[in-house]
């Protein structure tokens, strides 16, 4: 990426540390949960393992499950070459449209009335366009980043994909621009006449946890566990 050059006498400018709202980033209920902060937005992001990616196929919806990776303002999903949305972006122009959606979680709240039962929750719902990745040392990185999302310094402690792997995979980028956080954190938001009734109220929180890794049979001896997954 080629750089630009500053005016003399006015200092680099500084990237926004929030995204634009948009009509398709502002939610139509609990507007107050929404959060456009960038920080907040990529903790979420990097959190998490698992997202959903929707488009449009044949004139209906479809939502997929896959793992993905963050570089900067770039999210990364990849898949083999025959997979529908992987395929269908490369075939469109100028790329496709989709949504992806990542949550959390915390936890759940129970309330005195079936009405007012909810969960605690972090999300990001992402808007864009998914280009295909052509450039060879762009999908190398992105497949870097994508085993390091699940466990950092798992990359360079791997095999590399080979020439007929990368031929079978194929790497699509969105950008985060269209972007939005949503949250709920708290207790129960019970109605005033229910308080005195007889049910238990309050939040179960989820945690997230690793139990301890287990060795392939195959190892060869003194194969130690790597550092990394000491830290997990």
């Amino acid at each position: 990426m080629q750089g630009t050059t500053q005016p003399q006498g006015t200092a680099p400018s500084t990237p926004p540390a929030a995204y634009t709202p948009t009509d398709r980033t502002v939610p139509t209920r609990s507007a107050e949960r929404a959060s456009y902060d960038k920080d907040l937005v990529h903790a979420i992001l990097d959190e998490g393992y698992v997202c959903h990616l929707g488009f449009v196929r044949d004139g209906a919806p479809v939502v997929l499950p896959t793992l993905y990776g963050r570089v900067g303002e770039t999210l990364y999903v990849h898949g083999s070459t025959g997979s529908r949305p992987l395929r269908m972006t490369g075939q469109a122009d100028p790329g496709l449209p989709v949504c992806l959606t990542v949550t959390h979680v915390d936890g759940l709240v129970l309330a005195r009335s079936a009405f007012h039962h909810s969960v605690n929750y972090r999300s990001v719902v992402v808007h864009g366009i998914a280009h295909d990745v052509t450039d060879s040392e762009e999908k190398l990185m992105a497949l870097d980043a994508l085993v390091d999302h699940v466990v950092p310094g798992r990359a360079a402690d791997s095999r590399p994909a080979n020439k007929k792997e990368l031929a079978a995979t194929a790497v699509i980028r969105i950008d985060l621009t269209e972007v939005s956080a949503k949250t709920r954190t708290g207790g129960v938001n019970d109605e005033p006449e229910d308080l005195a009734l007889p049910h238990w109220a309050g939040v179960v929180p989820l945690r997230k946890g690793y139990d301890t890794p287990v060795p392939e049979a195959d190892l060869p001896p003194g194969t130690g566990l790597p550092a990394y997954l000491g830290t997990l």
